[in-house]
């Protein structure tokens, strides 16, 4: 019998972010506990609005909260040049979505499904640590209980600013309450998400699958590879968040460094960097697993098998 991972997903969707959630939804290893959305690539009012229609779309059945509209100490900054003004533009979505978020904050919800956990779930930010920050310092005692988290963010080198990555760079504030919180984080940054590039030929493989959700991440990663092309030159779309899920499927498919992970909140020019340091040069003790490889055929083969089980 399949061990499922219990999972809440921390999220802000975004093309990727959506994508994320189909997989996990789709796949039998994945036991969805809830959603949390924080605002990130859009407004926290537009990134629970896709939260809802994706999970409509797919037959998902959870609770969606509400998290954080802004970071610990900054308003929030968008990334609608790459999402587009809806954070999901490209496929034709609901105005108003079929389900309803649930009367509790996204932080308050965290806090009560840890503490009442086994200490089996694992915590899966594809977004701004906000909402996983703010957990942690109204609630303290659920670090010991938190699994592991499994992010997405940072990287050796930025995508925002020449050295930050959006997600971090969005609150390094909370990114640093998380990487110096003691739990244990896999980290899936720029250097290893950019090898899960959807190209046009993983959108031409995607649909000969046919089925609804096939069909809508190939939209999805249309709009997200004509983005990526315009704004970054890129010959395809990174799917930076669907390495999260990949991982809980199969952790096989990526190599890992154990090093230690420091978050850079001073620098006038570094401002929200993952500092990481490969070498060990600082002597810190380790604090996160750094993905370092993917095996891009087998992720192309999951991806694919796993849209197939619609």
């Amino acid at each position: 019998m399949t061990t499922k991972e219990k999972v809440i997903l921390d999220c802000d969707p975004g093309h990727d972010d959506a994508i994320s959630i189909i997989l996990a939804t789709l796949h039998e290893k994945i036991d969805i506990v809830g959603i949390t959305t924080v605002g990130g690539n859009v407004s926290v009012e537009k990134t629970t609005k896709n939260a809802l229609n994706i999970s409509d779309l797919v037959g998902l059945d959870v609770p969606v909260a509400i998290g954080a509209s802004r970071a610990l100490t900054k308003p929030l900054s968008v990334a609608e040049s790459i999402h587009g003004e809806s954070g999901l533009d490209g496929p034709e979505l609901p105005e108003e979505p079929a389900l309803k978020p649930i009367d509790q904050h996204a932080v308050d919800f965290i806090i009560e499904k840890l503490l009442e956990s086994d200490g089996d779930i694992k915590l899966v930010p594809t977004g701004p640590l906000t909402n996983i920050a703010l957990a942690m310092i109204k609630e303290p005692n659920i670090i010991p209980k938190i699994s592991e988290i499994v992010l997405m963010g940072g990287g050796t080198f930025g995508n925002w600013t020449p050295a930050a990555e959006f997600n971090i760079w969005v609150d390094a504030e909370a990114a640093k309450v998380v990487y110096q919180s003691g739990v244990p984080i896999r980290m899936f940054g720029l250097d290893v998400t950019h090898q899960a590039l959807a190209t046009k030929e993983v959108t031409k493989r995607l649909q000969t699958i046919n089925n609804k959700a096939a069909d809508f991440v190939v939209e999805l990663l249309q709009f997200f590879i004509h983005t990526y092309k315009e704004v970054f030159d890129f010959d395809g779309g990174p799917v930076h968040d669907a390495c999260t899920i990949a991982y809980l499927i199969d952790p096989s498919l990526f190599e890992f460094k154990h090093v230690h992970v420091d978050i850079e909140t001073k620098g006038e020019f570094t401002y929200g960097m993952t500092c990481v340091d490969l070498l060990g040069t600082t002597g810190k003790e380790p604090n996160v697993y750094f993905a370092e490889t993917l095996d891009v055929d087998r992720f192309w083969d999951l991806f694919d098998q796993t849209l197939q089980k619609f």
